[in-house]
């Protein structure tokens, strides 16, 4: 379980580029079904106020897939890979392929150590323009993801059902006028924090397993880096994301801003609604991290041994 051994010329940026995508398409193929889940669970309870015992749909990460299983088929679990995998290719290929090309952009001449500070404005510069450029396909996803069984439909009318959230969640994405784009602040606000969980705890982690020679270069080094970086990711982005969620979700006009919706879930679920779908969260990008950054390491890897001498 070595892997692939660092090249000895490292990948170039356009490497890095392609390999963030296609890693971030691998994870996604591996655990979308948590990823619904965990949208599944964000939603629920934001239609029916106050609610009642009988309003709660789904329990807990095993009972959600099991209930969506039941209800609405297995394929349920996969609403919205298209658009998810068309977000990986722009959304990871930005946000970590060109990671460490920003990073030493930032770091000053002549320095011999990369700081946390500097590599904390990489992840928010490239988390920024990555969900910049993804938001279409994210607000399409989240839609899909949110659709529930009552709003299944067969044939002609499922056909038309997928053409009106194909159109509702472009429209959410580009409305007019531009500034009004809903969850477009909380996403961004939600992938850089995310992105500086994840990149900036793995490449901290990875740097100290190495320097203290407790791991050498290979796929169990990145195995725990990864992981421990999927647990910081969740712990500090699980707020915003339960607000973003909910906000791109949200028909319009429900809420006036992200701050409306923020305020709206704490009136109705208090601090602890900010956790919703924690569990399913960490299972999911902890499980994404682990999968992506293992592909990610190997894929640069072996782009680098082909490249022509």
């Amino acid at each position: 379980m070595v892997g692939l051994k660092p090249p000895e010329v490292p990948p170039t940026a356009a490497m890095k580029f392609v390999s963030a995508g296609l890693a971030g398409c691998i994870a996604d193929l591996c655990t979308f079904p948590l990823d619904t889940a965990k949208v599944r669970l964000q939603i629920q309870g934001e239609v029916r106020i106050p609610r009642t015992s009988s309003s709660v749909e789904y329990r807990g990460v095993l009972g959600t897939l099991s209930t969506m299983v039941r209800t609405e088929g297995a394929r349920s679990l996969y609403k919205g890979l298209a658009a998810g995998l068309q977000r990986q290719m722009s959304f990871a290929s930005i946000r970590i392929g060109l990671y460490d090309s920003v990073k030493q952009l930032y770091t000053p001449k002549g320095a011999e150590n990369t700081g946390t500070a500097t590599r904390l404005l990489a992840g928010c510069t490239t988390g920024a323009v990555a969900v910049a450029c993804a938001q279409p396909t994210d607000v399409v996803k989240v839609r899909f993801q949110a659709c529930g069984a009552l709003e299944r439909r067969m044939g002609t009318a499922e056909q038309g059902h997928l053409a009106r959230v194909l159109q509702e969640g472009l429209r959410a994405a580009f409305p007019v006028p531009p500034p009004s784009r809903p969850g477009t602040m909380p996403n961004i606000a939600r992938n850089a924090i995310i992105n500086c969980g994840e990149l900036v705890t793995y490449d901290l982690l990875k740097d100290a397993l190495l320097q203290t020679q407790l791991m050498t270069d290979n796929v169990p080094c990145h195995f725990v880096a990864a992981f421990g970086a999927g647990f910081c990711a969740t712990v500090v982005a699980s707020p915003v994301d339960v607000v973003k969620t909910r906000y791109m979700n949200a028909s319009p006009g429900r809420y006036r801003s992200a701050l409306s919706c923020l305020l709206a879930l704490l009136r109705q679920d208090g601090p602890a609604g900010l956790y919703k779908g924690f569990v399913p969260s960490f299972l999911r990008l902890g499980s994404w991290n682990v999968v992506m950054f293992v592909s990610y390491e190997q894929l640069q890897r072996a782009l680098a041994l082909a490249r022509p001498a």
